[in-house]
């Protein structure tokens, strides 16, 4: 198979879809790999090592569309992008589709095979391929939390840790998945006062039995997430239902209550946000105001750590990369059923549940398609 790997056009996303040693797995199975020139330049890998890896380089992303049977991107095809795609491709990526209608649009319309790395599941449970970068962004969001509760950045001028003598800061976290327990892990280590909500009472438990009364766990209800908010400084959501858009868990009246110069991060929001007044934003203008309180609702938090994202991506992603070449889609989503689970837009249909209920399409079963 010829796999093709352009370069993310996202704002500020300089992430890549392929490393040389994930090139390096592909060629070594007797595919090749079509790079786009500069495609990891900005996070230091050379087209020499991709070259020195066994790809070969094209001059520009048409040429990749163009030529390659598969297509590896990190972050979901722009509109430029899904144009170039036609039928029987495979797009293998994040698409996050439930709140981007026009994406679902256009990748319906290209006959595209497409499989996101967000809805693959794993054979102990949980979504293996999406677990890496909410690693990051959980971890990410209590450093541009305490950044945004600067005075300078809008926020109320706190220390997320105190000082002696002075309170630290409060953090509030709704859900305790991989975001909620790597944000929790990076609050308590800066010093913060912690609470986390979930509607897990065994996760929670777990949770106490690690951090024990360095954290508040909190059972998540309407009222105790409403307690919680207004006396937060930081409040960091992660709530995900896989493939779904987010639940809008923190109302604009509880927004509207919350202290001046209080912070919200919205991890949730490539699938939609789970705050009620949140929008996507970007890492050029990353913030913005609703009622005095700062919301960072940055769509691609891991580009802005590109090179720890893409390694610990390609760690996660390779491996049904080369499923895919090595079998073909259809032979390769019969064989494993948790890739199957990726299948989210296959030959003009939706083919993920969440998916078409969300924005309104007949579901059409993955097995239909694979007969």
């Amino acid at each position: 198979m010829l796999v093709g790997l352009p370069k993310e056009i996202k704002n500020h996303e300089y992430r890549v879809g392929l490393t040389p040693a994930s090139v390096r797995e592909l060629t070594t199975h007797g595919h090749q790999v079509l790079v786009q020139r500069g495609a990891g330049a900005d996070i230091g890998l050379s087209d020499a090592q991709y070259e020195a890896a066994g790809a070969t380089l094209a001059a520009d992303v048409a040429t990749v569309f163009a030529q390659a049977d598969m297509i590896v991107k990190v972050k979901e095809p722009q509109p430029q992008e899904c144009a170039m795609l036609r039928p029987g491709q495979i797009l293998y990526t994040y698409l996050h589709l439930a709140p981007d209608p026009e994406q679902a649009a256009a990748l319906i319309k290209s006959g595209a095979v497409c499989i996101a790395y967000e809805t693959i599941t794993g054979p102990g449970g949980g979504l293996p391929l999406l677990a890496p970068m909410s690693e990051v962004a959980g971890r990410m969001a209590v450093q541009a939390g305490a950044t945004h509760l600067e005075k300078s950045k809008g926020g109320l001028g706190i220390l997320l840790g105190g000082v002696p003598g002075v309170p630290a800061a409060h953090v509030v976290i709704i859900g305790a998945g991989v975001v909620g327990t790597h944000a929790l892990q990076m609050a308590v280590g800066m010093g913060a006062r912690v609470t986390v909500l979930d509607k897990s009472v065994d996760r929670l438990r777990q949770l106490d039995l690690v951090f024990g009364n360095r954290i508040n766990t909190v059972y998540s209800s309407a009222h105790s997430v409403e307690e919680a908010v207004l006396d937060a400084d930081l409040v960091i959501g992660g709530v995900l239902i896989p493939g779904a858009a987010a639940p809008k868990l923190v109302t604009r009246s509880m927004i509207s209550r919350m202290k001046k110069g209080a912070v919200v991060v919205d991890v949730a929001i490539d699938q939609g946000g789970c705050f009620e007044t949140s929008h996507a934003t970007t890492h050029t203008e990353p913030t913005f105001m609703v009622d005095g309180v700062v919301h960072y609702c940055v769509a691609n938090m891991p580009g802005a750590v590109a090179r720890t994202s893409t390694f610990a991506l390609n760690n996660a992603t390779i491996a049904h990369a080369v499923a895919l070449a090595d079998k073909g889609w259809k032979q390769a989503l019969r064989d494993d059923p948790h890739l199957k689970n990726g299948l989210n837009v296959a030959n003009g249909h939706v083919t993920y549940e969440a998916v078409a209920k969300a924005l309104g399409y007949t579901y059409v079963n993955a097995d239909t398609l694979l007969a």
